[in-house]
């Protein structure tokens, strides 16, 4: 009797309609294209391309080792993936602080970056950190590049990657939505997030085709996933990146 019952549990989350959805949505992002790879790499071409810094790097071969930079700095500290060998085995907060502080060996605080590329701890406080230290190594003309800013489920954005249990199961986007929102809000900057591989924010301050503020207007003070939902695009300025892509080349051609 309990073998029955533990297979009609099992029977009844394969049917539930939340693990349907999010199977179905997870499916979808999935053959979306391209990856973030090629769109950093279109990025630096807009850029003098000389220095790259990518957070988060967990196995180089799936991004890193693809950028076109002749300059690559990579931070990691090795708790996933302990063959990878990055540039500076920290935290995103020790590293910014050493290069600060002038205590590292490649580089020093007078670098500036084309582009940062975010994709560590996917909570929204510490993304918030590390595009807040990103900023003050960025060129006049760079761009902060984000991952996962586009979670099709509740599910995917939970706070805790740990608990798998769930429609999404192991696939984690976590929070940092609620980070590349606040700063859609940003004086400074403007933005965009491609609609692919979990949605590819950007950040810059130069005025390029379709990036722009978020409207005042349009608001969820307290970052709620139902309002993302319910207005997506506007949120996140959703745009498709082949699409974007296409009218900036015919608008400077």
């Amino acid at each position: 009797m309990k073998i029955i019952k533990k297979l009609k549990k099992v029977k009844s989350f394969l049917t539930d309609k939340e693990f349907a959805n999010a199977k179905n949505l997870s499916h979808v992002e999935r053959l979306k294209s391209p990856v973030r790879t090629e769109i950093i790499n279109f990025l630096l071409t807009l850029t003098d391309c000389n220095n790259y810094l990518e957070i988060g790097v967990r196995d180089p071969r799936n991004n890193f080792d693809k950028i076109n930079c002749p300059n690559k700095y990579s931070v990691d500290p090795e708790l996933e993936f302990k063959s990878n060998q990055v540039d500076f085995k920290y935290t995103s907060d020790e590293f910014f602080s050493k290069l600060k502080n002038n205590e590292l060996k490649k580089i020093d605080n007078t670098i500036k970056f084309d582009v940062v590329f975010i994709d560590g701890l996917h909570i929204s406080s510490q993304v918030e950190k590390d595009i807040i230290n990103s900023m003050h190594y960025l060129k006049e003309n760079g761009f902060i590049v984000l991952h996962d800013c586009n979670p099709p489920t509740i599910h995917h954005q939970r706070e805790d990657y740990q608990f798998i249990n769930s429609p999404a199961g192991i696939l984690w986007n976590g929070t940092t939505w609620k980070a590349f929102y606040k700063f859609r809000h940003h004086k400074d900057f403007n933005s965009i997030c491609f609609d692919t591989d979990w949605g590819v924010g950007v950040l810059t301050k130069r005025n390029l085709l379709s990036f722009n503020k978020l409207s005042e207007t349009i608001d969820n003070n307290y970052f709620e996933y139902s309002i993302l939902d319910e207005k997506r695009k506007q949120h996140l300025n959703l745009i498709d990146f082949n699409y974007w892509k296409k009218e900036l080349i015919n608008l400077n051609s």
